[in-house]
């Protein structure tokens, strides 16, 4: 692997680290870094006096119980996002694509906003999230071919485009529909996570996992990929089975879409902005820049939640929101830059 690639890795995974760090020590309730580290290798009970311990155990329970939990789970739907938007635009081939834009992220919250209107389980809504994420998928690739088989075996970049904005505004209807039929008492919480909110995630296992699952997966395939970005006939000739290689990957990013809209809520930018960035520093070859992407996805995330929950402290902004108003001039600024240099 060059020089370069290990540099880049180290670099956001630094990065990362240093983000969780932040994450750990800020927020509302003034914790030390040496009661930070306390809790995480399990020394808070050897404290003297009673006062102490009570102090050192409810440190230890907001770092354990609250930052930690959540800054993982920042880090894993960051990864997750950014991992699949890369995937889609090398498969198209289009710097634009993304899961928001292709309607993934759409039928993921269609799913799981119709579980919580039901008041469902919380294995109910991640498996309604799941279904619409596959749904929103399965639809743009049929309709943009009227032939599930052909739409992954044929190049038509622009009529899946086209497909998926048409699919993706038809879910924003549904969710609009959901949302005026929701009752008051459900409505506030509905909207926050609809915009992107990581208030009250406990659990931070199921993205870690999926994020785990999602690279082995893909990652087996980087050199496939680089032949992809050539087109699907160049791949052909190359040995490389197209049809295989577009469920898979779309597999991949429909769920990995899905489990961090059923994490988080719908948190935009990261799959257009953080891939699009890290292809101008590390190249287009896959090898490097899907690792790069989760890196760098879960680092840009973590580090817009803490922001959000500390900026107007004691009071959580919208994560999603937040990620807006970072990736707006963000894009706008790699856009301009991108006009220059042609």
């Amino acid at each position: 692997m060059p020089r370069r690639a290990l540099i880049l890795w180290l670099v956001l995974a630094s990065a990362a680290c240093a983000g969780l760090a932040w994450a750990l020590l800020a927020g509302s309730a003034p914790i030390g870094a040496s009661e930070v580290w306390a809790a995480l290798v399990g020394a808070h009970g050897g404290q003297n006096g009673a006062a102490g311990v009570v102090q050192a155990t409810s440190s230890a329970d907001i770092v354990l119980k609250l930052r930690l939990p959540r800054a993982l789970a920042a880090f894993g739907v960051g990864a997750l996002l950014a991992l699949a938007g890369a995937l889609m635009q090398i498969l198209l081939r289009n710097p634009l694509a993304e899961p928001y834009l292709l309607g993934i992220s759409g039928g993921a919250a269609e799913g799981a906003l119709s579980a919580m209107l039901l008041e469902a389980s919380l294995g109910v809504i991640n498996a309604g999230s799941a279904v619409g994420a596959a749904v929103a998928i399965f639809l743009v690739l049929g309709l943009a071919r009227r032939d599930f088989a052909a739409a992954l075996q044929e190049d038509d970049s622009a009529r899946l485009l086209l497909t998926g904005v048409i699919v993706a505004s038809g879910c924003g209807a549904v969710v609009t529909l959901i949302l005026a039929l929701a009752p008051d008492t459900k409505l506030r919480g509905m909207l926050f996570w609809l915009m992107g909110d990581l208030n009250g995630v406990d659990r931070w296992q199921p993205v870690m996992l999926g994020l785990a699952g999602a690279a082995l997966l893909v990652w087996p395939q980087a050199r496939a990929l680089n032949a992809m970005a050539r087109g699907g006939l160049t791949a052909q000739m190359l040995g490389v089975n197209v049809r295989r290689l577009r469920l898979t990957i779309y597999a991949v990013a429909s769920c990995a879409t899905a489990l961090a809209v059923t994490t988080a809520g719908s948190i935009g930018f990261i799959g257009l902005i953080v891939p699009h960035a890290l292809r101008l520093v590390a190249g287009n070859d896959q090898r490097v820049l899907l690792p790069a992407a989760a890196l760098g996805g879960g680092a840009l995330l973590l580090a817009a939640d803490t922001l959000a929950r500390t900026i107007a402290a004691p009071l959580q902004l919208p994560v999603g929101a937040m990620m807006a108003l970072l990736g707006v001039p963000s894009f706008l600024y790699l856009l301009l830059r991108r006009h220059d240099r042609t």
